[in-house]
């Protein structure tokens, strides 16, 4: 049944997106406000109760909610399951920021597509060179992938073959959300210790998810390049798990997304696989991007439909 109400989800998701201030999301948001609001005393303790009450109690309400359901009726319970994947998962929460760009660019338009990057990621991008602006819409559409679709769906699948429902794509969500949401701000809020467990709380949820997300880029991909640049270079790209995620699309579709790095600075024997002896990114290099998503997005389609049908 996860397998329909994945499709099923992926394909209501393109057809009839779900804008960004949706109910849903909004309502998720306050309750993170909220619990941090009352929760965020300055101790470590309380940073990690605070997380586990803002991840665990919608968590836990989704995968009750599709066993009362269950009890009724399964009908009910995969239309559950649907909704809660049309919520959490998905390329049209994201993808209209890459289509956007990638149609400026393709009419020359390098400002507007400066403009629309720069609300996308919410900085100045204005006076980027138009090879450092493809990099970063590549990079920034890859994690966003990996966050919205992969990562979603690697949760989903696990918390599912325990038997806790679809409960695992909210976790993933609600975590991924307030590794962003609870940094330091302005103001002083949230404080260390709630930034520390909400950054290190996803450290460890993403550990698994992000190594199955570059695997199937590296399965799609040029094998050899992906698996290479994600045991050397993984460090080079960004800390932590993006790191893993970009290495093995850099080399899966061989451009470079590291700045060039000094060979004088660097041993022989380092310089084996260096992503930065691969070509700069180019217009061309978004489609390639694309198609690297897609034909990831079937792989491990093919593969849950064929641990379905073994099921069955």
């Amino acid at each position: 049944m996860s397998f329909f109400a994945i499709l099923i989800a992926l394909l209501l998701e393109q057809a009839r997106p779900l804008a960004f201030d949706n109910p849903v999301h909004a309502g998720l948001r306050g309750w993170a406000r909220t619990v941090r609001r009352n929760l965020d005393a300055g101790q470590s303790s309380h940073g990690w109760v605070a997380w586990a009450l803002a991840v665990g109690v919608p968590a836990a309400i989704a995968g009750l909610v599709y066993w009362g359901l269950w009890q009724f009726s399964s009908v009910l319970a995969f239309v559950w399951t649907v909704g809660i994947l049309y919520v959490t998962l998905g390329f049209r929460q994201f993808s209209h920021h890459f289509s956007e760009i990638r149609q400026a660019l393709d009419v020359g338009d390098d400002a507007t597509a400066r403009e629309k990057l720069a609300r996308w990621l919410r900085v100045d991008a204005s006076s980027l060179p138009r090879t450092e602006l493809l990099r970063q819409v590549i990079e920034h559409s890859v994690l966003a992938a990996h966050r919205h679709v992969f990562g979603v769906l690697v949760c989903f699948v696990v918390f599912w073959a325990i038997g806790l429902g679809p409960s695992g794509a909210v976790f993933y969500r609600l975590a991924e959300y307030l590794s962003r949401n609870w940094r330091a701000r302005p103001d002083g809020t949230p404080s260390p210790a709630l930034q520390h467990a909400a950054a290190t709380a996803w450290r460890w949820v993403d550990h698994v998810p992000a190594r199955m997300t570059a695997l199937g880029f590296a399965v799609v991909g040029n094998f050899e390049e992906a698996v290479a640049s994600w045991r050397g270079d993984a460090e080079r790209f960004a800390p932590g798990s993006d790191g893993v995620v970009l290495a093995a699309t850099s080399g899966a579709i061989n451009v470079r997304l590291t700045p060039q790095l000094d060979p004088l600075t660097i041993e022989d024997e380092e310089v084996v696989g260096d992503p930065g002896a691969r070509p700069d990114p180019q217009l061309a290099h978004l489609s390639s991007v694309v198609g690297l998503v897609w034909r990831a997005v079937v792989l491990w389609m093919l593969l849950l439909a064929l641990l379905t049908l073994a099921g069955l």
